[in-house]
Order: C-alpha cells, then sequence, then structure tokens
C-alpha cells in the first residue's frame, strides 16, 4: 500500500498538476492538505470519475484536508479532538482496507506566525491536543500512518540555511519541543529514517519568492509519522520533487511510502 501527503495550495487552482501527478503515481492513498474549498464545492466527482473514493474536510478560501483512496475508506472522523470550538479544517481521519487495516490520519498543522502572539499559541494548543490524539491512536495497537503538513523544521538540517529560521513558528525552540514530544512517544519519521546520516534535506516545500526552487532554499515541513505497527511495515518511502514541474505547481511537492498492507 503506498500512501502519499500533498500540500496542494488550492484545488481547483492545481488540479491539472494533481491530476497529472496522480496519473503518473502508483499511490493507493493520497492525503491533501489546503484545499481551500468546502466539501461540497470539492471536484469529487473529477476525481470519482479517475477512480478515487473521496472524503474531505473542508473550510471555504483556505485550510481544508482531504482523503483519495484507491481503496475503500471506513470510520472517517473529522476534526481534530479536545476543542469543540475550533472551526478550522486541518484535520481527518479513515480507516483504509488493503491486505490490511490501516488508519490513516491526515493534518494540516497550523503556521503559527507571527510569533509571538495569539496565532502561535494557537499552534501550540493544536499541538497538545495532537499529541494526545496521537497517544489514543498508539492504543489502538494498529498500523497507523500521520502524516501531512505540520508546518514544523524539526532539525538545522531540514533547512538550506536554517539561520533564516530562527524566529519563526516552524523553528522556534516551542515548535520543535512540540514535535519531539509527539514523535517521542514511539512514531517513526519515515522519511529522516530513510537516511538518518543526511546533513541536508531532503527539502519538500520552497517559497515562490526569491527563486528559491532553482537556489534549493527549502525546508522540509511535509511528514510521515509511523506507530510501531506501521513502522514495522515500511518498505520504502520518498519525496517526489518532480512534481514541482508543469504550469501553476505547488508550493510543496508530495512525500510517501509504501508499506508491506
Amino acid at each position: 500500500m503506498k500512501i502519499a501527503s500533498f500540500n496542494i495550495n488550492g484545488v481547483k487552482a492545481r488540479i491539472e498538476a494533481l491530476t497529472a501527478w496522480l496519473a503518473g503515481s502508483d499511490a493507493d492513498v493520497v492525503v491533501l492538505q489546503e484545499i481551500k474549498s468546502v466539501d461540497e464545492g470539492f471536484p469529487r466527482d473529477h476525481f470519482a470519475d479517475l477512480g478515487w473514493n473521496v472524503e474531505t474536510h473542508g473550510q471555504k478560501g483556505f485550510n481544508g484536508v482531504a482523503i483519495l483512496s484507491k481503496l475503500p475508506l471506513e470510520d472517517v472522523a473529522r476534526g481534530l479532538p479536545g476543542d469543540d470550538s475550533d472551526e478550522q479544517a486541518r484535520y481527518i481521519e479513515a480507516t483504509v482496507v488493503g491486505n490490511r487495516a490501516v488508519r490513516i490520519a491526515g493534518l494540516y498543522l497550523p503556521n503559527g506566525n507571527p510569533a509571538p502572539g495569539p496565532k502561535y499559541d494557537y499552534k501550540l494548543a493544536w499541538m497538545e491536543r495532537l499529541r494526545l490524539r496521537a497517544a489514543e491512536l498508539l492504543t489502538t495497537e494498529m498500523p497507523v500512518v500521520m502524516l501531512g503538513d505540520y508546518n514544523i523544521i524539526p532539525q538545522p538540517r531540514d533547512a538550506a540555511h536554517p539561520q533564516k529560521w530562527v524566529e519563526d513558528a516552524l523553528f522556534r525552540p516551542e515548535s520543535r519541543a512540540a514535535f519531539r514530544a509527539i514523535q517521542y512517544q514511539g512514531w517513526t519519521d519515515a522519511i529522516r529514517i530513510r537516511d538518518p546520516w543526511s546533513t541536508r534535506g531532503p527539502f519538500t516545500f520552497w517559497d515562490y519568492q526569491a527563486g528559491a526552487w532553482n537556489k534549493d532554499d527549502g525546508i522540509r515541513i511535509d511528514h510521515l509519522m509511523l506507530s510501531p505497527q506501521a513502522a514495522d511495515l515500511m518498505v520504502e518511502t520518498g519525496v517526489d520533487r518532480e512534481a514541482r514541474a508543469g504550469e501553476k505547481p505547488s508550493d510543496h511537492v508530495p512525500v510517501w511510502i509504501r508499506l508491506a498492507a
């Protein structure tokens, strides 16, 4: 089972780029972030005609997450538990039924800038809710992949120029500590474990400005976190840099994992 995460930065604006990438990928499940569409406005029929089951948790104009799956989806849940007043569409869960069931938790973690400030407080509070939910998922003792745009640069090697990010919400010590608090529950960072001794990258995001792509001035903020049961099934993982090609690309590229499931 191949599972991918892709911050598409507007599903309607990038539908051609997304469709082209899907056609060239053998992904079974794709988790999308920043669909920037309400549920009823999502181009569901377009993807259904291509053979995808579609589940969304949308919001007008910004945020929004979705799951596309070639396999059946069960027990779909929308919204991160812990704050009934939170109206931002940033989290979706479903069980994918292949040769064995895998729980998918797709997320779009808040950016948090400017920091410090209310947006940063919301980011840290959201991460604490995620930590609690992650702990609950581990108790199920089933393969779980918790993936998406985390808006966290975990280590200096995850940025081409880490000194530029010192005061940014993505790299502040509190943000990275919150990320580690989740990881240290027993989650495996799939992209990092692939090449644990890498001193630079791989990157998953490049700003549209200042020629960041051509300079490879990127950061790694899209992560695949695996429960122990999912980590035991890991076959391979990767970053699809070629998705940046073509017209109207996203500022992110997909990350993916293949499980023996």
